[in-house]
């Protein structure tokens, strides 16, 4: 089992937050699933879940979705991690950041939550914040716009326009991260796109 990752998108459930900015994570994690023609289940932890493989023979990955709110997605991922009996460097969490601007991707391990409290959560349920992200930047509001209402809010037309090839990069920036390791997502996700 040691080689299971447990892939994490944050999100808010229900319909109404489906197509929100603070989804991402979750749009991610649906991509990386319909790329292995999987679909999620319900799983006692609290969350919908998708096994698969990074490919035939490779890493076994946990797709996974909280049913919770964003704000307490900690018990869930504690729970899907304890089940799966995988250790907090390989859980994964895919979410939206507001300090990277839109269309841009930021992998790292451990930090703070600089404000997410998403990431605050998890990292208190976890007991470390040492554990990979992969941090799909969304880019902080216009003008005066409370931060709480521009990551609730549903993408602009202009970010729809780009927002597929976001997702696909994200889901690429995590089968990097998996397969290569943290170092070599970086220089490829971090590079200025041509």
């Amino acid at each position: 089992m040691t080689d299971t990752w447990l892939v994490v998108g944050l999100g808010n459930p229900g319909p109404r937050y489906a197509a929100t900015r603070h989804n991402v994570g979750q749009l991610v994690v649906d991509e990386l699933a319909a790329r292995r023609g999987e679909s999620f289940r319900q799983h006692k932890a609290g969350a919908s879940v998708a096994e698969t493989r990074l490919r035939p023979g490779g890493a076994r990955i946990v797709l996974a979705k909280p049913n919770s709110f964003m704000n307490v997605s900690g018990t869930p991922v504690a729970a899907l991690a304890r089940f799966f009996s995988v250790p907090p460097e390989r859980v994964v969490l895919v979410h939206d950041e507001l300090d990277i601007p839109f269309d841009t991707i930021k992998l790292k391990v451990g930090g703070g939550h600089g404000g997410h409290n998403g990431i605050r959560d998890v990292a208190r349920t976890l007991t470390t914040p040492g554990f990979p992200r992969v941090r799909v930047g969304i880019g902080r509001p216009p003008g005066r716009q409370d931060p709480a209402d521009w990551v609730l809010s549903p993408f602009g037309a202009a970010e729809r326009a780009n927002l597929p090839i976001l997702v696909s990069d994200a889901a690429d920036a995590v089968e990097q991260l998996i397969d290569e390791g943290l170092v070599a997502a970086q220089q490829r996700h971090h590079a200025p796109r041509a």
